[in-house]
């Protein structure tokens, strides 16, 4: 069957991305995407994939798209855009089969640019192949001109592409055994769905940087980044894919091997603070729990006089909603979310600029107005937002605001599919915590501390990847790549 992406019209490759929709893009995390699979006969499974994407959305919202196999083969459609946008009724029309793949996407490695959408798609000799995945590999252009020199092309400028050729390119007679020959050559991490005629599988990296889970409902079988995805389609939890292991879903159920000497695992812990929903269990924690937790560490390592505990939603509610219950300061709404702000194809005028972060949060004047605010939030990049977040609750006659970050300070970049700054422009790779309270003009300053963090998350510090923070890569990052994200620059203001 013909590739439908050969057929669908690129939507704007020449949009702008607003970076003064609310909040910066560029002063807040982002990862990189979420991946979905589902094998089950006789289902509407291109149904059920875009129902477990649209639970994946806040992972990636610049496109998205979804691969089917039936009898007559693989057939993707993807675009620019949120699921929603992507597609529609007629759309599942042409998508039936047995099983499917789905992702959603934020870029690190490529540009937004429709090509780099995935699934992306492959003929090989043992057929057609769709493969999708959610990480970064750090040895990319490597492993592209090795594959140019074998006859490679390549129409994107993904790592996943990358990955597609690799097992396009593979000898080995079976998608397992090409997936075991190929992948030892990847350097980096990544969580993965590809299928082919064989079925579905799903391939983690040997780290288990980047989640992805096993689910079950009857006879259907699931792969998801998240297990808050499994719950919106009505599947079990059954467990986590473990690193450097290899599983197929198919007639046979789950049939599972490991393809390499797994390492030490070291899950993002980024994914506890922030990335993943807070209704998603990872390590077997609910991280709903976890974060609130992280709150009332908050709470007992920075107690202060206060009249009212308020959030930066979404992601500091639950943090903030810890350190209320254990200071005893009263918890509330103080900043009001516009939650129909989202990535936007207009460009922004000069005077809509400088509306700023109020596009977004806007503060609950009755609420603030001479009141001794502590405001949580789950982390600060550059800090211009929280500095513009002080600001607005400031005009709006907060007495005081007490700036309280559920995490530690970020003072390095990420190469494993966190889309950071060069580390010169994180505020705290720069400057010293009193120093970035006077930027923010808040009345105090103080970040959860690393021992804190590792007790909310009920796991021992050695299964989380923490380089964001301490520096500590558990991966080797080529040089080029290193100096890319390290260059240095004068010491000025934020």
């Amino acid at each position: 069957m013909l590739n439908i992406n050969q057929f669908v019209t690129p939507v704007g490759d020449n949009r702008v991305v607003d970076e003064s929709n609310g909040i910066s893009e560029a002063d807040t995390l982002h990862e990189e995407c979420g991946v979905f699979g589902v094998y089950a006969p006789g289902e509407e499974v291109a149904r059920v994939t875009y129902f477990g994407l649209y639970a994946l959305q806040h992972r990636g919202q610049e496109s998205a798209g979804i691969a089917v196999c039936s009898d007559d083969g693989v057939l993707v459609v993807k675009d620019m855009g949120l699921v929603s946008q992507v597609f529609n009724e007629n759309s599942f029309v042409t998508l039936t089969g047995d099983c499917a793949i789905g992702h959603v996407r934020y870029s690190t490695t490529g540009s937004t640019h429709w090509e780099n959408a995935q699934p992306m798609y492959e003929v090989s000799g043992r057929g057609p192949l769709a493969l999708a995945h959610n990480g970064n590999l750090v040895n990319t252009e490597d492993l592209r001109d090795w594959l140019i020199s074998l006859g490679a092309t390549f129409s994107s400028t993904t790592d996943t592409e990358v990955m597609t050729a690799l097992l396009n390119n593979s000898p080995a007679g079976t998608t397992a055994e090409a997936i075991e020959e190929s992948f030892p050559r990847l350097r980096g991490v990544y969580s993965a769905v590809v299928l082919t005629e064989e079925g579905l599988f799903g391939v983690r990296d040997p780290h288990g940087v980047r989640p992805l889970c096993i689910g079950r409902k009857e006879d259907a079988w699931f792969l998801a980044s998240e297990t808050a995805a499994l719950d919106v389609v009505g599947a079990s939890f059954i467990r986590e894919v473990e690193p450097g292991e290899i599983v197929r879903l198919g007639p046979d159920g789950l049939t599972s091997h490991g393809y390499v000497a797994k390492s030490a695992p070291s899950l993002c812990i980024f994914e506890f603070i922030y990335f993943a929903r807070p209704d998603s269990r990872l390590y077997d924690r609910v991280l709903y729990d976890a974060r609130k937790e992280m709150g009332m560490h908050l709470a007992e390592e920075a107690p202060v006089e206060a009249d009212i505990v308020i959030p930066v939603p979404d992601s500091g509610i639950p943090a903030a909603i810890g350190f209320a219950e254990k200071s005893g300061i009263p918890y509330g709404e103080g900043l009001i979310k516009n939650r129909y702000i989202g990535r936007t194809f207009i460009q922004p005028t000069q005077s809509i600029r400088q509306l700023g972060v109020r596009l977004k949060l806007n503060p609950l004047t009755p609420a603030v107005a001479g009141k001794r605010l502590v405001v949580v939030d789950d982390s600060i990049v550059r800090g211009t937002t929280s500095r513009k977040i002080v600001e607005i609750l400031k005009e709006a006659g907060a007495s005081e605001v007490h700036m309280r970050v559920s995490s530690p300070p970020i003072c390095w970049p990420c190469f494993y599919g966190i889309d950071t700054a060069v580390r010169s422009e994180l505020i705290a790779s720069r400057l010293e915590v009193p120093e970035i309270r006077d930027f923010l003009g808040a009345d105090s300053l103080h970040y959860l501390g690393m021992e804190n963090l590792v007790r909310s998350c009920r796991a021992p510090k050695d299964r989380f990847c923490t380089a964001c923070f301490d520096g500590e890569y558990r991966i080797d990052v080529p040089d080029e790549m290193r100096m890319s994200k390290f260059r240095l620059e004068e010491k000025t203001g934020a």
